[in-house]
């Protein structure tokens, strides 16, 4: 089996001292500022597009950041750029994977941030977020909970993304967080045609955040590149899908012929995008809640500041949306 799929190899944990943590980003009309205390996710999840040529160990070696919390305070004291957009945490792995269990990078980083008053956007598929309810609930009218949820099928979910908690799981913590005024959105994301793009699927997902006090969902589709289509067709063959029939309309879907080329993105025909998301957001809407991204007001403002984002390599939204 290959390696990706094999969630009982445990990773290896390393140090890292980063050179810079804090970064920009800008994705259509949204723009912010980017977190990422560690590179690797032990969440496996085959359609992750954080892993690329630069990250090879991505599943298998989790970096640490261990200096991230006073780089990120020495960032911010000398910021320069006017106040201070949201924060992202995070935009390439998750936050609050194991990895968290035993350095609390995450945990230490959120309390810079409230120190200095700075909105903040946490992403996440973990139940380890659970031990930091206080400390989100302490500051909920400055921050937004984002929990990834691709799918309410079990057997689907052990195939895709064998390293996560089942939804069920996800859904009661959504609540409680939510029952604790802690703002909570669901990104659908991504929807993966044949996988999890069901009627069923997406209704379960929808009613389910509507039952457990999410505002916002919203959503976005696969896109493909030729790391992520290998482990798309091995996940068919998980779930025992006519192989070859499915290849031929990820082909006709995405309008490729083998093989991708490795600088190569590519996104799901328009029209069926349009008429799929449309869908989503009449449902949504019919549920009692909103279909576009949470908004956060800005933070404040810092002056005679040096900040500069000097790390190339840094993914941004671009990469995990």
């Amino acid at each position: 089996m290959d390696l990706w799929y094999n969630k009982d190899i445990a990773p290896i944990f390393e140090n890292k001292k980063s050179k810079s943590i804090f970064h920009h980003f800008k994705v259509g009309k949204y723009s912010g500022n980017t977190l990422n205390v560690y590179q690797g996710c032990q969440h496996r999840c085959g359609y992750c597009y954080a892993t690329y040529e630069w990250s090879p160990e991505f599943y298998d070696k989790i970096y640490a950041k261990y200096n991230a919390p006073e780089l990120l305070e020495n960032e911010i004291k000398n910021w320069r750029s006017g106040p201070i957009k949201p924060v992202m945490i995070s935009s390439a792995t998750d936050a609050y994977q194991p990895a968290e269990l035993k350095y609390e990078l995450t945990r230490k980083c959120v309390k810079v941030l409230q120190k200095y008053n700075i909105p903040y956007y946490v992403f996440t598929k973990s139940t380890l977020i659970s031990r930091d309810l206080e400390l989100h609930k302490n500051y909920r009218d400055n921050c937004f909970i984002v929990w990834s949820i691709t799918t309410n099928d079990e057997t689907v979910r052990r195939s895709l993304e064998p390293g996560t908690p089942p939804a069920s799981v996800m859904f009661k913590m959504i609540e409680n967080f939510a029952k604790n005024g802690i703002r909570c959105a669901v990104n659908i994301d991504p929807i993966v045609p044949l996988i999890t793009d069901s009627i069923r699927n997406i209704d379960e997902i929808i009613v389910n955040c509507q039952k457990a006090g999410v505002k916002n969902v919203f959503g976005a589709f696969l896109r493909l590149r030729y790391d992520i289509w290998y482990r798309m067709k091995i996940v068919f063959k998980l779930l025992d899908k006519d192989y070859e029939t499915s290849v031929k309309y990820y082909n006709k879907l995405y309008n490729f012929t083998e093989p991708i080329q490795h600088n190569r993105n590519l996104t799901i025909d328009n029209n069926y995008e349009i008429n799929f998301l449309y869908n989503l957001e009449t449902k949504v809407r019919k549920n009692g809640m909103s279909i576009d991204f949470p908004k956060l007001r800005e933070g404040r403002s810092y002056k005679n500041s040096k900040f500069k984002n000097i790390d190339k390599n840094q993914l941004t939204l671009t990469n995990y949306n």
